[in-house]
């Protein structure tokens, strides 16, 4: 195993009801509030107001409307209101798109240029102003970890911004609030759950315990998904999708392991940032075949060993072949919880490919230490064989 120093400040209060501790978490830091959310489904569910009632000797600013791929516009509104109103903490209410936002908010809140400029360069963020979110979907993980994702629709561009000072101070996790997420957002948020394991999971140097954790977590969302497509209000699957997603992309999966340079999701951030698609499909639709890609003498008993511990598979002879089937597979999970196998059901092209592989290698330039090398020419034929 390789050295690690290894700290998640966020406090979680898990469960049903936890929503109770709301008030007091956001008075102990201040009573300037920003709250963040999306569309009207915090609205409609009734959490919204719960909210308000719960924060009635709380001065509450908004930022309302952001988007599935949070802009930096929306961001840039988020750090104007708090640098007007002396906002003293900010709280996002939503899935990951509207936590993603809110982090970048605080962040810039605390800084003197443009948002924009933290997320091209993160050395620049100094500070951020505290964070509480209520998380409303599982998926991203951003409830429990110290990055987020922000789009600039201007130059087409979708990039991760990664600081200690990003980590919520804490989270709310009710799995009551994700009964109302519908099924295509249930598979997307599974996919980009397994997504963020595979990261971690499919490279040459692991051990054992990050091993345990990461097919743990893969195993509980093979066999939720498909649970919650049956009945979204099973207390139960929903409680353990929403732990999952927390779990997956906070460090913990990959602890002492060696080289893990997230491909998959630099390769989607390209896809959404042009075409705008939900982030866990485009995930699903590459991952396959990023695994045929990094199937090689070096990486295929890694396969073969994912194969036993996730999907139950006995061991083969012909180790080729019982790793294509443990890849066959995950497609097939994917596809069995209704997400389409090829990007042209999204109505993507072959038009941007040679601009999103030269973009994601410029941004991602540890490409050359996946398990099996990825240089400009494998990234566009991997986008080639998604189509």
């Amino acid at each position: 195993m390789y050295n690690f120093t290894y700290c998640t400040p966020t406090k979680v209060h898990f469960g049903k009801g936890q929503i109770e501790k709301l008030h007091d978490e956001v008075v102990a830091v201040g009573k300037k509030v920003l709250l963040v959310y999306g569309g009207n489904s915090i609205k409609r569910s009734g959490l919204y107001d719960d909210v308000l009632a719960r924060l009635s000797d709380c001065t509450i600013y908004e930022v309302a409307g952001v988007e599935p791929n949070p802009r930096i516009e929306s961001v840039r509104d988020g750090v104007a209101k708090c640098k007007e109103h002396g906002i003293e903490l900010v709280l996002a209410v939503g899935g990951g798109s509207v936590l993603d936002c809110a982090k970048a908010i605080c962040a810039g809140a605390c800084y003197e240029g443009d948002a924009w400029e933290l997320v091209l360069d993160w050395r620049k963020v100094k500070g951020a102003l505290p964070l509480i979110t209520v998380l409303t979907l599982s998926a991203t993980g951003s409830e429990y970890d110290f990055g987020a994702v922000i789009s600039n629709l201007e130059t087409n561009e979708k990039l991760a911004i990664c600081h200690d000072a990003l980590f919520p101070k804490v989270s709310i996790l009710d799995p009551q609030y994700t009964f109302s997420v519908p099924k295509y957002q249930i598979a997307a948020g599974a996919a980009d759950i397994m997504s963020h394991i595979f990261e971690q999971y499919i490279c040459l140097e692991t051990n054992l315990i990050s091993d345990g954790i990461c097919e743990t977590i893969l195993r509980t969302i093979i066999d939720c998904a498909p649970k919650l497509m049956e009945n979204p209000e099973d207390y139960d699957a929903r409680a353990q999708m929403m732990w999952a997603s927390s779990l997956a992309c906070n460090g913990i999966c990959s602890l002492g392991n060696g080289e893990r340079p997230w491909p998959c999701h630099a390769m989607e951030h390209e896809l959404s940032a042009i075409y705008d698609i939900t982030h866990g499909v485009g995930l699903a639709i590459l991952t396959p075949h990023l695994m045929r890609y990094a199937l090689n003498d070096d990486t295929v008993e890694r396969f073969c060993h994912y194969g036993k511990a996730v999907f139950f598979m006995q061991d083969q002879e012909d180790r080729y072949a019982m790793a294509n089937e443990a890849i066959n597979k995950t497609e097939a999970f994917f596809s069995s919880i209704g997400i389409p196998n090829n990007l042209s059901a999204l109505n993507i092209d072959d038009k941007h490919i040679d601009e999103m592989a030269e973009h994601a290698l410029a941004f991602n330039p540890g490409f050359d230490k996946c398990p099996r090398p990825l240089y400009l020419e494998d990234i566009k034929q991997i986008y080639r064989n998604a189509l």
